[in-house]
């Protein structure tokens, strides 16, 4: 969707994180890696801030509420008009620093029935680590 505005991931937002979520190699999550920038840091050392991991959190849980519905409904994600999705309650969970210096591995996936409103539950972390984790409910608003 070249013309979204999203501050999480979207391309024609030229201040947001631009984050580009996939399907999992098993079709079971969606995945996605985050390069981040030094401005996002909490204040220590290397320790990223916790706003920046609630909406990489918060834009890959509204990504994955989107495509299992659209797969859910046998339509194409860039359906007419889009599959469309909004945070309801949105829960981050800090489970020890995450680091700045190095990818963010993001994992999330559906937690129940797809549908209208929907759970999410989603965790980040460098490679081997899951530093927080997420839960999102997801309304489906288009």
């Amino acid at each position: 969707m070249p013309e979204l505005t999203c501050h999480g991931c979207g391309p024609a937002n030229p201040h947001g994180h631009h984050l580009h979520s996939y399907l999992s190699d098993d079709g079971e999550s969606l995945v996605a890696v985050a390069d981040p920038d030094a401005r996002y840091n909490a204040g220590a050392p290397n320790v990223m801030y916790g706003g920046y991991i609630a909406s990489l959190l918060d834009c890959h849980s509204m990504w994955t509420a989107m495509t299992f519905a659209a797969e859910a409904e046998g339509v194409p994600l860039d359906t007419d008009p889009h599959i469309t999705y909004a945070t309801a309650e949105l829960t981050v969970e800090s489970h020890r620093p995450t680091p700045l210096d190095r990818p963010i591995h993001l994992r999330a996936w559906v937690d129940g029935d797809v549908g209208r409103r929907m759970r999410i539950r989603s965790e980040l972390g460098p490679v081997g680590e899951v530093t927080a984790t997420g839960s999102v409910v997801a309304v489906r608003i288009v």
